[in-house]
């Protein structure tokens, strides 16, 4: 079984929102797709569940053409971050409407009723209304009246963007468990590219409504195809720097480094430098660490982390640094990068080596 997108557009009133787009999800997997606001998640998967119609290309769904069936002739549960629930039924009744609604006898209702909210843990809370339930149970209570039809697909529109961090978290970690019980393919927008790490599956990072890639999430992160999906995939966005390779050497900006490893077969040229925020450090970290002398526009002090707003030349960049860092704004700061958590990008934006770091063969790399 499989949900399979060809050429899939999506245009109203000449205005692009989805570009033609082809993806194949595969039965009992997790899709991540990760975007800043307006980037298309939200269409892209009103195109999946049929609640548009496509501009152009076809969808097929187990080998089926689904493009001009309608969503309630199709097995699609969607989950949005405004959750809704009856607020006058109890939990027990708000899992059972659907099966209500689809004219199942009483025995069946139950014993998928049960499961199903025995599968979110929300047992105990049967008999309650939602509104006696806390912000996270509400919320489980919503995913379990999409899941107990038993649908083939379920679509998950930033549903946890509206609960606090520590709900945030419990749910993040119990998506997955509930993913492999169901055995359904999810499709989970989200704009944080930690929750899409955290998450695991696959991912198609969305740029103005358009898929830049789309594989496994760890692939994604440490081979971002091009400098787009590097932005998109990193939070804060990659910071961007003109470097040249000439010979065994590397320019970038004001400091050299040698280009050994992968770096030693990049042809002689142009080029981009990119670099994760959490790459920069205010102390020399190792013996290939190369100095910027930058200037700090703004900190950001969130507790056990400090966000740097640095402007280098005519670019800007965003450091995150641990620890408490109350520097004066404006003032000049050295900060310190290791060449191994460097990408290069070519002329055309598309990757030419990837950070030393994120080779595949690195385990555990951030």
């Amino acid at each position: 079984m499989a949900l399979e997108l060809h050429s899939v557009s999506r245009s109203v009133e000449g205005r692009v929102h989805i570009h033609p787009t082809t993806l194949t999800l595969q039965k009992g997997t997790m899709n991540v797709l990760l975007g800043p606001t307006l980037s298309g998640k939200t269409s892209l998967m009103r195109l999946m569940a049929g609640l548009d119609a496509p501009t152009t290309g076809r969808i097929h769904w187990d080998g089926k053409d689904v493009t001009g069936l309608r969503v309630q002739d199709r097995k699609v549960a969607m989950v949005y971050q405004q959750f809704i629930n009856y607020p006058g039924l109890t939990v027990y009744e708000n899992i059972a409407s659907p099966l209500r609604i689809m004219g199942r006898d009483a025995k069946d209702i139950d014993k998928a009723v049960r499961e199903t909210a025995e599968m979110m843990r929300l047992t105990p809370m049967l008999q309650r209304k939602p509104l006696e339930l806390s912000g996270g149970q509400q919320q489980r209570c919503a995913l379990a009246r999409a899941l107990v039809k038993g649908a083939g697909l379920v679509l998950l529109d930033e549903p946890l963007a509206n609960l606090d961090y520590k709900l945030r978290e419990e749910l993040r970690i119990e998506i997955p468990r509930i993913f492999e019980a169901s055995g359904a393919i999810f499709v989970y927008a989200t704009t944080e590219p930690e929750e899409a790490l955290l998450l695991g599956g696959n991912t198609a990072a969305l740029h103005e409504g358009q898929v830049t890639q789309f594989g496994p999430t760890p692939q994604v992160y440490r081979q971002p195809a091009d400098m787009t999906t590097a932005r998109v995939f990193s939070d804060p966005p990659m910071n961007f720097l003109p470097c040249t390779k000439a010979g065994g050497q590397l320019a970038l900006g004001e400091a050299t480094a040698p280009a050994t490893g992968s770096f030693a077969a990049l042809a002689d040229g142009r080029y981009t430098a990119g670099f994760r925020a959490n790459h920069l450090t205010l102390e020399r970290t190792s013996a290939d660490a190369v100095p910027f002398r930058c200037t700090l526009g703004v900190t950001e002090i969130t507790g056990s982390e400090t966000f740097l707003h640095l402007r280098h030349g005519g670019d800007k960049w965003v450091g995150l640094v641990h620890g408490v860092h109350d520097l004066a704004d404006g003032t000049e700061v050295t900060v310190w990068l290791d060449p191994a958590h460097v990408y290069f990008f070519d002329a055309e934006g598309r990757l030419a080596a990837a950070a030393a770091y994120a080779r595949s063969d690195v385990k555990g790399a951030a």
